[in-house]
């Protein structure tokens, strides 16, 4: 303690520079009560969300008008308890004059008896070092201290005080940097993008995604509810999703697991099985169209404990059988078809990803591509080809937001590959005529490797002897699809 310092008459401790009474005003508040020499301040006032956000802001007009009206005192009874004059206490409450002086502000805030929790540091009294104190929270991050009580305290007083403490403390983990209004507005944003993924060029796409994806981030970084930021998750966890798909669809493979990666992640922090799902599904997805085709399988075994049904379960069974069928494993693929057919005929509600639509559902026309792509890889063509027809049909009478234009390409590749096989060669063309007329920016990866199966097809001997074979050759060979070389991606 410094040399100048001073202490409170009654109980000794060290008081602030701007108290110019001989005690403090915790000592000075109890011999006015005991004495019965004026108005007092009861406790409940101070609980007043308002009240403490007056005295937080300084503004200590609106402040005392808020406490008199609330303990049902006069201006004089104000004027009284804090020193100021009746008339300057008018003008301070009409918002005519501001309390700027720190010792005038003191006065104020002791003499109505401010609670040490709601007061600034400049205006807290500080307990004699070696006085024991305890430390108590303020509600805004700071330690306030009290001296040790000197008889037993009323419990009316630590009642109100307690209260006043935990409005603080919700006040202060109700703070949010995002509004329920842009909330709403980011997953519009990520349904619309869902939704024109499938029949939308990928440079739009994927430019909407980032930026999407980095407001998100950002928002992350910042203090919100925890119920908002288990949305925020789930929104950056699905724009990561979506972000692997279409790293997928350029043939990126390890940008496409990076982003599976990261949504992973957020799955895991927001504890949200959907999202598990879907990203176990789409690293089945990935594992699929690579060589760890063993890998894929286990992905979807993993992902199919993770839903309890619906499109997802669904999409998952698909992509099983169809991972099965390019390994020849034709008892594992024919029952995960068994599966899908279990999962189609159990009616259940949209999970919390495939309520975003477009490509985060798993449609009918979806459903039928990937059944005819499992029989194709199993070499049973004339069953492909029927399960592919109705996709193709499905996708053309279908709405515009169910309408992939990849899936639509390979469903007929798979027809092709039945025409061929069958020698039908006239009719492979004319199948092939749309996929070779799709722009170059909607040839998803995977439909550039399917061309050159079948440009293998139509080079074998037995069709050496054919030049509608032959021509067509020649018109798949060398097909170009989206390549990340090409900075496709910017404008």
């Amino acid at each position: 303690m410094g040399k100048n310092a001073r202490t409170c008459a009654d109980c000794g401790c060290q008081l602030s520079q701007y108290n110019l009474e001989d005690r403090c005003a915790a000592c000075s508040r109890d011999r006015r009560l005991h004495a019965d020499l004026g108005p007092t301040i009861p406790a409940e006032v101070w609980i007043g969300l308002d009240v403490q956000s007056a005295i937080a802001n300084w503004d200590f007009g609106f402040a005392s008008r808020l406490i008199r009206e609330r303990a049902g005192l006069r201006q004089d009874d104000m004027a009284f308890m804090t020193g100021l004059s009746q008339s300057f206490l008018s003008m301070l409450e009409a918002g005519n004059r501001r309390l700027t002086n720190l010792d005038k502000a003191a006065r104020f805030l002791q003499g109505i008896g401010t609670p040490d929790a709601l007061l600034a540091p400049p205006f807290r009294e500080h307990p004699d070092p070696s006085v024991p104190a305890q430390v108590q929270y303020s509600g805004t991050g700071r330690e306030s201290t009290r001296p040790a009580a000197r008889d037993t305290p009323d419990l009316n007083d630590l009642a109100a005080e307690a209260a006043v403490q935990s409005l603080h403390f919700t006040d202060e983990i109700a703070k949010t940097n995002v509004s329920d209004v842009e909330l709403e507005g980011l997953e519009s944003t990520l349904t619309q993008i869902a939704s024109d993924y499938v029949h939308a060029p990928l440079r739009r796409i994927f430019t909407d995604l980032v930026t999407t994806r980095d407001r998100l981030f950002a928002l992350l970084t910042g203090r919100q509810p925890l119920g908002q930021t288990r949305e925020l998750l789930l929104l950056a966890g699905t724009s990561c999703l979506l972000l692997a798909h279409a790293s997928q669809n350029l043939g990126d493979e390890d940008a496409a697991i990076a982003q599976l990666q990261t949504a992973w992640t957020f799955a895991e922090q927001a504890d949200h099985n959907d999202l598990r799902a879907w990203v176990k599904g789409t690293a089945a997805l990935i594992a699929e169209w690579s060589t760890r085709r063993q890998t894929a399988l286990d992905y979807t075994r993993q992902a199919i404990q993770l839903t309890p049904g619906g499109q997802t379960r669904i999409r998952i069974a698909a992509i099983e059988a169809r991972a099965a069928a390019r390994i020849g494993d034709r008892t594992a693929a024919m029952g995960a078809l068994e599966n899908l057919q279990r999962a189609r005929d159990q009616s259940a509600a949209p999970d919390a990803l495939t309520r975003f639509g477009g490509l985060l559902t798993f449609p009918e026309a979806k459903q039928e591509y990937y059944i005819g792509g499992t029989f194709a890889l199993l070499g049973e063509h004339q069953r492909a080809e029927q399960h592919a027809t109705t996709a193709i049909a499905l996708y053309e009478n279908g709405p515009k937001e169910h309408r992939s234009y990849g899936d639509e390409a390979l469903a007929r590749l798979d027809i092709v590959t039945a025409r061929i096989m069958a020698g039908e060669i006239d009719g492979a063309g004319e199948q092939l005529q749309p996929i070779l007329e799709l722009p170059a920016d909607r040839r998803i990866r995977q439909l550039g490797d399917a061309m050159q199966t079948v440009t293998r097809l139509l080079e074998e001997p037995r069709l050496a002897r054919s030049p509608v074979a032959r021509e067509i050759a020649d018109a798949t060979r060398g097909y170009q699809a989206i390549d990340t070389r090409t900075k496709a991606l910017t404008p």
